[in-house]
């Protein structure tokens, strides 16, 4: 495969992609699940069998009529249950609230209870930000390191800067995926999303090491006069089937959790999952391809 010859059409799909992921990101916003802005997440089960063809729009309009909660979300949950998610109430209010849904629909059970206060919320927002951003800049200075030996023709801090590129590349459009969620789905983001980044930047920063090195090794092994794009075309197409076959298992695997999987964890594996695909892709189509536009900048 000509990668190198043709990376004007990758590089500009990449940019597409992530063009509209930061628009996504700053029309939309990423709505804040109950870890980082606060509130309850309520799990409800009816469990008397009469009652068993109650809808999350009933109990909505229970919890704003009746029980005045406002800025309330439910969704169906496993086992033809509810999740409820409001804002932070106190031990004697979830109690109160339980005795009426159950004065309201009969016996009910309760599966789970959180509650997060927002203070609490906001110091696990600003770790999680401050995680990612430390894993980008370790990840980004490391392989400036590991590639120090070899700094002809492309000095080895843009092995580097490159990499961070790319890790950029793969988690904001998974990102900008979840603010087009937010708006229309009401899909939220919370700890279990900043989890999946980090999934995903492991998995793309091995897959552009494996790309890299083979870069270094076909570089240590020219003497004299060499063409920087061939060499960079051939060890991506060295390091292609293993690329793809490597992310192919973890993609059937990611489909089968998907589609039967819990449903509380749905929306973490779809993140991961499209991360895995764009990781692949960049690896392959982006990473290398950015060596040479790099090469010929400083050139010129």
């Amino acid at each position: 495969m000509n990668i190198i010859g043709n990376r004007k059409i990758f590089l500009s799909i990449s940019g597409v992609l992530v063009l509209a992921s930061f628009l996504a990101i700053g029309v939309f916003g990423l709505k804040p699940g109950i870890d980082f802005s606060g509130g309850t997440m309520w799990q409800i089960k009816t469990a008397a069998s009469d009652m068993k063809q109650v809808t999350s729009d009933e109990l909505k309009n229970f919890f704003q009529t009746d029980l005045k909660t406002e800025d309330i979300v439910i969704f169906p949950a496993e086992n033809g249950g509810f999740m409820v998610r409001l804002p932070h109430i106190s031990e004697d209010e979830h109690q109160q609230y339980f005795s009426a849904l159950k004065n309201k629909f009969g016996d009910m059970e309760e599966l789970s209870f959180q509650n997060i206060g927002p203070a609490i919320g906001e110091e696990l927002k600003t770790g999680a930000f401050w995680a990612i951003a430390m894993v980008l800049l370790g990840i980004s200075l490391y392989i400036a390191f590991a590639f120090r030996k070899v700094s002809y023709p492309i000095k080895s801090w843009k092995y580097g800067v490159i990499t961070l590129v790319t890790l950029l590349h793969d988690i904001i459009i998974p990102a900008g995926l979840l603010a087009v969620l937010g708006k229309y789905s009401g899909i939220e983001v919370d700890t279990n999303f900043m989890v999946a980044l980090l999934v995903i930047m492991g998995f793309s920063v091995h897959d552009t090491i494996v790309v890299f090195d083979r870069i270094r090794e076909n570089l240590m092994f020219q003497k004299g006069k060499f063409d920087l794009a061939e060499i960079i075309n051939n060890s991506v197409n060295q390091t292609f089937v293993r690329s793809v076959n490597t992310s192919l298992t973890l993609v059937l695997t990611l489909l089968t959790m998907f589609f039967f999987g819990p449903i509380t964890l749905k929306y973490f594996i779809l993140t991961i999952l499209v991360g895995v695909v764009m990781g692949t892709y960049s690896s392959i189509f982006v990473a290398s391809p950015l060596l040479l536009v790099f090469r010929s900048k400083e050139n010129r």
